[in-house]
C-alpha cells in the first residue's frame, strides 16, 4: 500500500510539474537590464518590452542597474531563482568579459546562456563641431608632439574604453597627458562631448545619430568603411603614424537566462526562444526597430553563444591594458 501511495505521489507530482511548465509564464517577469536609463541597452529593453508582453500574457518589469558597466545588474540577476521568470538585457560584450577579466567578477562567461544577440555595433571616435582637429592623426600628434593634454569621454569596461588603451599604448602616450573620463550610460557620455565637457569620445555609433550634428567623426573602429559616416577606418587613419591596432568586435546587444535555467527547464527555455523568435518576425516590430535605430537580428542561440566566447578569447588577450 505504501508503495502504491508513494507512485501515486510521484506521478502527482510529475503531472504537477509538466501543468507548470506548460502555463508557463503565470506571474510577472523581471527584465534586468545592465546599464542606467537612456542608454543602449535600456532602449533596447523598453523597445522591446511591450512586444513581449502581448506574447508572454504576463506583465514585465524593467530593472535598470546602472553602476560597475552591468557587474551589478549580471550578479543580482544570477542570484535570482533560474526559474525563467528573470531575463538579462545587456550589451554583452565587451562588459562581460571586462568585468570577469579585468574586475573579477564572481561569475564566469558559462554561467550565461545567450537566447540571441540582435543589435551589433561599431565604436568611433569623434570630437565636437567646435574642435580644431580634423583627423585622428591630428589628435594623437598633438597629445604626443606638443604633449597638450586632453580629455576622452569612454564607458567603462567598454570596447571603446580598450581601444582608447591601445592607441595610447601603441603610439606611446604618456599617460600623463590624457585624462580618461569613464562613464556608466551611453547618453551622459554623449552629453558630455555634446557639451564639450571632454575633447575626444570613442563609444558605439549606433545611438551616436542622435548627437550627429554636434559631432565630428574622425575614425571608425572596423575593417571596412561605414557608409553612416563616411570617415576612415581606425587602421586607415593611423597609417601615417606607422602602426595599427587590433580590432574585434564592438557591442553586442541581446538577451540572456542563466545557463542553470535551460538545463533545469528546458521547455521554458525553448518557448522562450521561440517568443523572442517570433517577436523579431514580425514586421511591426522591425519598422519600430529601425525607427528608434535599434538592431533586430535574429541569429539564435548558438551563434549567440559562439560569438560571445571568440569575443571573450579575444579581450582576454588585450585586458592587461586595462589594468594599469
Amino acid at each position: 500500500m505504501q508503495k502504491i501511495f508513494i507512485l501515486v505521489f510521484y506521478l502527482l507530482l510529475n503531472i504537477h510539474s509538466l501543468f507548470a511548465e506548460e502555463s508557463f509564464p503565470n506571474k510577472p517577469i523581471q527584465l534586468v537590464v545592465g546599464f542606467g536609463v537612456g542608454g543602449s541597452s535600456d532602449r533596447l529593453a523598453r523597445v522591446m518590452e511591450p512586444f513581449l508582453h502581448n506574447l508572454l500574457k504576463t506583465p514585465i518589469k524593467i530593472i535598470n542597474f546602472e553602476a560597475q558597466g552591468s557587474k551589478l545588474a549580471a550578479s543580482y540577476f544570477l542570484a535570482q531563482p533560474d526559474d525563467g521568470y528573470t531575463i538579462f538585457c545587456s550589451t554583452f560584450s565587451p562588459y562581460l568579459a571586462h568585468t570577469i577579466l579585468v574586475e573579477n567578477a564572481p561569475y564566469s562567461i558559462d554561467d550565461f546562456t545567450f537566447i540571441n544577440l540582435q543589435w551589433f555595433d561599431k565604436d568611433i571616435i569623434a570630437v565636437n563641431t567646435a574642435s580644431s582637429f580634423y583627423s585622428l592623426q591630428d589628435l594623437l600628434v598633438s597629445i604626443k608632439k606638443k604633449n597638450k593634454k586632453l580629455s576622452f569621454a569612454v564607458m567603462e569596461g567598454s570596447s571603446g574604453h580598450l581601444f582608447l588603451k591601445m592607441l595610447l599604448h601603441y603610439y606611446k602616450i604618456d599617460k600623463r597627458y590624457v585624462t580618461i573620463k569613464l562613464f556608466n550610460n551611453g547618453k551622459t557620455a554623449r552629453d558630455a562631448i555634446k557639451n564639450q565637457d571632454v575633447d575626444a569620445i570613442i563609444i558605439s555609433s549606433q545611438g551616436s545619430e542622435l548627437i550627429r550634428e554636434n559631432i565630428r567623426t574622425l575614425a571608425v573602429f572596423s575593417d571596412e568603411r561605414d557608409p553612416q559616416w563616411d570617415v576612415p577606418t581606425v587602421n586607415e587613419a593611423l597609417k601615417p603614424l606607422g602602426f595599427q591596432v587590433p580590432l574585434f568586435s564592438g557591442s553586442m546587444r541581446g538577451f540572456a537566462v542563466q545557463k542553470s535555467f535551460e538545463k533545469k527547464h528546458p521547455k521554458r527555455y525553448a518557448f522562450l526562444v521561440q517568443t523572442f523568435l517570433k517577436i523579431l518576425a514580425k514586421k511591426e516590430v522591425q519598422k519600430k526597430l529601425r525607427n528608434e535605430h535599434i538592431g533586430g537580428l535574429w541569429i539564435g542561440p548558438k551563434k549567440s553563444q559562439q560569438l560571445i566566447h571568440d569575443f571573450f578569447n579575444v579581450y582576454k588577450q588585450h585586458a592587461h591594458l586595462l589594468r594599469d
